[in-house]
């Protein structure tokens, strides 16, 4: 993965998604929770160049299509516009990888 988000060639979208999960987890300030805030995160992803994906309503709708592998609506919502899109989707979360092929697990 590491070596994929080096790689010039590479196009490299950050979901509205993860920006907001991050804002709900990391004022929490679990062992589990990012040691960045949303508002960190955002100017980080524009300043390294990385693109920031909105949440459309489409995303949204194809969230309802999607099989029941994953209770997670934060995982969901990123399968759902993983595919929609389309784009690869590089997760930690294994269970991920039953939605499709385009997910990366690393």
């Amino acid at each position: 993965m590491r070596e994929m988000l080096a790689a010039g060639s590479n196009d490299i979208f950050v979901s509205s998604v993860s920006i907001w999960e991050i804002a709900i987890k990391f004022p929490l300030r679990k062992p589990s929770a990012p040691p960045f805030s949303a508002s960190e995160a955002v100017r980080h992803c524009r300043t390294i160049g990385y693109t920031l994906l909105s949440i459309t309503p489409e995303h949204a709708a194809a969230v309802g299509t999607l099989p029941h592998h994953h209770g997670d609506p934060f995982d969901r919502l990123l399968i759902a516009q993983a595919l929609t899109e389309p784009l690869r989707l590089v997760t930690a979360d294994r269970r991920l990888a039953a939605y499709s092929d385009t997910v990366i697990p690393c």
